[in-house]
């Protein structure tokens, strides 16, 4: 059916599209008004086709968008290159943490950039990305490099579509490389026994005691201060013994303690940055081998999250073993004298600073060593801690306030079902399905 055409004399009404050819390019025009512009003026999109077929169907994508809400600001499209430069300078920089950064900028200028960096935002494909993926792992790149190019562009232009940069986040729908995740077997009872008697003999030991019975992150462990515990002591002897009346609880032989965990800051290590200017750099590669480095080594941070912000309880083994530890720090304090930095970190160096998280880690595969038990990361003493939860049956809640976990699905990942267990479990259903079995 034709279209039907205006009475002679009348105009279409005001913010209407328009459509007309013109003979002086040839080509057939479409306007579009999108609405207002920051100033006030409106904004009027405009649409260039040879065919006639193809600008209408174009005007009308504009009439849908706009119409649905989802309008791209006006003005000609960022670059992928110019809107992740932005984005992790001035919008991830000031937001994330320093460690979070180190990821976002190596992705962004060693593989987007470079892989897709021309692309016209409003133009960027699923394709693109995911032959960009391909690429990387081509050149011997892992798979997890390539995933965290994808999280890091996912994010970027999540943030695009937020501010009407980007109708639709193209990162949404490209597949990501796939991940083989790494099996984790949190340590046995035997295995956390032989690490506990151990770490019970070495110094800073009380600081994998910790690690395996409260789950603490190692920035969180590393970033304990003295000003964080405290321990509340009761006589353990029995009422009227000569011990309540002439000491108190704390030189008690069978004292008792309860005592609480205060998470508030982390030791960090963080990547040094090259000084020198851009003009005249130095030779080296790395930050850390600059002349003029700044802004790296360790450092004091927030926790992780406002989740991580939590009080736990300290169980009486635990707080022997600080107590212990503490008596030896202070043996140390005594014979550094003046070269002791004061500040009060339970777990120091030999000068009283923090212990830097490479010396930590070197710390703990000498510790498994001498345990005598497999090798493993210090993380999965935090997965230990969180299935030993489970097997106490703590409630989900409870384990999340003593996790520091913000998300429930937190759970899955670190809470594991040891074999022990699965076999409890299966005497359990034998006994309710098979009563008989046991007579």
């Amino acid at each position: 059916m034709p279209r039907k055409r205006r009475p002679e004399g009348t105009r279409a009404p005001n913010g209407s599209s328009s459509i007309y050819y013109s003979e002086t390019d040839g080509y057939w025009h479409g306007r579009v008004t999108m609405g207002v512009k920051d100033d006030g003026s409106p904004d009027r999109r405009h649409v260039k086709r040879k065919d006639e077929g193809e600008c209408r169907r174009r005007v009308r994508e504009l009439e849908n968008e706009r119409d649905s809400g989802k309008v791209r600001k006006p003005g000609r499209a960022w670059t992928v290159k110019k809107w992740l430069e932005y984005w992790v300078e001035h919008i991830a920089a000031p937001s994330v943490r320093e460690t979070t950064m180190v990821g976002y900028r190596a992705s962004v200028y060693r593989h987007l950039i470079p892989g897709v960096g021309k692309h016209r935002i409003d133009q960027l494909q699923p394709e693109h990305l995911e032959r960009l993926y391909a690429r990387m792992q081509k050149n011997g790149l892992k798979a997890g490099t390539a995933h965290l190019a994808h999280r890091t562009i996912r994010v970027a232009l999540n943030e695009a579509v937020r501010r009407r940069h980007l109708l639709e986040n193209p990162a949404k729908v490209a597949k990501a490389p796939r991940l083989d995740e790494e099996e984790i077997v949190p340590f046995t009872v035997d295995e956390a026994r032989r690490i506990l008697d151990a770490a019970s003999n070495v110094r800073n030991g009380a600081r994998f005691i910790i690690a395996l019975t409260l789950g603490l992150r190692r920035g969180e462990a590393l970033g304990i201060k003295w000003s964080d515990i405290t321990i509340a002591w009761k006589h353990g002897c029995d009422k009227g013994s000569p011990c309540r009346r002439k000491q108190d609880a704390q030189r008690c032989g069978q004292r008792r303690g309860s005592g609480t965990l205060v998470i508030r800051r982390a030791i960090q290590q963080q990547v040094w940055k090259h000084g020198c200017p851009e003009e005249k750099p130095c030779d080296h590669r790395y930050g850390a081998h600059c002349p003029q480095r700044h802004g790296g080594g360790v450092v004091v941070t927030d926790v992780k999250s406002r989740a991580g912000r939590r009080t736990v309880g300290l169980p009486q083994p635990v707080i022997e073993a600080l107590e212990d530890h503490r008596a030896h720090q202070q043996f140390e304090r005594e014979r550094a004298r003046d070269e002791w930095e004061e500040d009060g970190w339970v777990f120091a160096n030999r000068w009283g600073r923090p212990v830097h998280p490479t010396v930590d880690y070197d710390n703990w595969k000498a510790l498994l060593r001498l345990a005598n038990v497999r090798n493993a990361r210090l993380h999965d003493a935090r997965h230990t801690a969180a299935t030993m939860l489970l097997v106490l049956k703590v409630p989900l809640p409870a384990v999340m306030e003593i996790m520091g976990w913000s998300e429930a699905s937190m759970a899955k990942r670190y809470m594991h079902v040891p074999h022990d267990l699965v076999t409890a479990i299966a005497d359990q259903v034998a006994g309710l399905v098979w009563p008989d079995l046991d007579a």
